[in-house]
């Protein structure tokens, strides 16, 4: 079974490339260090150190506390942090500098893999959420390298995916020495699919441990200052196509009843920065970008963030937060981080990828759901207008958040006892 999902992976290589090239028209940045996807890294002292994978920007973000973690109580191990996307390398570099050392995962090509395993030699291999490469996972067995999976989660999609391979899905899990499930619904899809019983522990969430700088406030409140502290602000993050159909309209609707609001809108993908910005212009908002400085003019309506790594920052500026990738078939993305900071969250009606911490922070009173245009309008008007219930808001996703930290002293566990 492993030589014919090689052969599909290896069949399936030149329209990954092809993929890759057709994304670089848009973002340059896919034409580039294609030999990291074959598995050549550069020569680098960074053998014999730790290696962590986290695919994209929401894996960064959640594998941010524990990478920080591992360099505080590892500082004589080198650390190795893989993406799979551009954007993800950017927020690697942007958030880690030259603290560790950052290549592209290898396609899950037989020959690449032991290549790029061969290069760096890592004592531990941490995954972060729901990558699984069967050729990554069986080549660190091999070698003897134990490998974790931190901040598991596992849909019913991806468990009926796995059927088409089971007994082959089932022998690539069975090597896993430690899986940290972010729920126990993630850790019996995880065991369904192959993970030991023994090894799978429920330890929560990463995000919730995500660490916020105490400067943040500070900061927030000092751009503020510079438009108009007074203004209402609705920031919508990590947005696609199907988000910004809906939130352009609705602010339009907003201004009438709030002249004066902002919306600053953070696209998810440095590729859609142009086609936000002429939508946001063709739904006859004043718009102003995040490259022409810090901050906007008191006449600009729309300040669109066409830059990485400073979600948190504008997030930060919010009255009110709408998570993106919730509109349209994206599962939604990290809802946890505007909680954190205190501000009423708005959700799109699908957050697959975030089913649990979706419903709690709609439990608690943290955030609402928004399934359209209208009711995106209402919502998000209400809360701007009614400080009692934006404080209120705020005050329970903090809570919830603080009250389910924990998720990262138990993956620091398993990491110490592995090494």
């Amino acid at each position: 079974m492993r030589f014919l999902y090689s052969l599909l992976v290896i069949l399936g290589t030149p329209f990954v490339l092809l993929y890759f090239a057709f994304r670089g028209l848009r973002d340059r940045a896919y034409l580039g260090r294609w030999h990291e996807r074959l598995g050549f890294i550069q020569n680098r002292d960074n053998h014999g150190g730790l290696l962590v994978h986290a695919a994209s920007v929401g894996e960064v973000n959640a594998a941010r506390p524990l990478v920080n973690a591992l360099l505080k109580t590892h500082p004589d191990l080198p650390v190795t942090v893989t993406t799979l996307t551009p954007t993800g390398s950017a927020r690697v570099k942007s958030e880690f500098g030259e603290k560790v050392f950052h290549t592209y995962i290898p396609l899950d090509l037989p020959w690449a893999v032991s290549r790029f395993i061969k290069r760096l030699e890592p004592s531990l291999i941490i995954v972060i959420e729901t990558e699984i490469w069967p050729n990554l996972y069986l080549c660190a067995h091999k070698r003897s390298i134990p490998l974790l999976m931190a901040n598991a989660r596992l849909s019913e999609r991806s468990v009926n995916r796995f059927n088409i391979f089971s007994g082959f899905m089932n022998k690539t899990l069975q090597t896993v020495h430690w899986v940290g499930a972010q729920s126990t619904g993630d850790a019996e899809r995880l065991i369904k699919s192959g993970t030991n019983t023994y090894n799978t522990t429920v330890t929560g969430n990463l995000k919730f441990d995500l660490d916020v700088p105490a400067s943040l406030e500070e900061t927030a409140i000092a751009l503020r200052s510079r438009w108009n502290p007074q203004r209402p602000v609705l920031v919508a993050g990590s947005t696609h196509e199907a988000d910004e159909v809906v939130v352009l309209p609705a602010f339009v609707e907003i201004l009438k009843t709030l002249p004066n609001a902002l919306l600053i809108l953070v696209p998810r993908h440095p590729e859609r920065f142009g086609r936000s910005i002429q939508a946001a212009e063709t739904a006859g908002l004043v718009t102003e970008l995040r490259s022409q400085g810090e901050v906007c003019s008191e006449q600009a309506q729309c300040f669109v963030i066409d830059s990485i790594g400073e979600l948190m920052t504008y997030y930060a500026c919010a009255d009110v937060a709408f998570v993106g990738g919730s509109m349209g078939d994206q599962g939604g993305h990290n809802a946890l981080e505007p909680a954190a900071l205190g501000k009423p969250v708005l959700l799109g009606p699908n957050m697959e990828n975030a089913r649990e911490i979706a419903t709690q922070l709609v439990e608690c009173n943290a955030a609402m759901r928004v399934s359209d245009q209208d009711e995106f309008k209402r919502a998000a008007e209400r809360i701007l207008t009614d400080g009692v219930l934006r404080d209120r808001m705020g005050q329970a996703g903090r809570s919830l958040v603080e009250s389910n930290k924990g998720a990262l002293g138990l993956t620091l566990e398993a990491v110490e006892k592995l090494l």
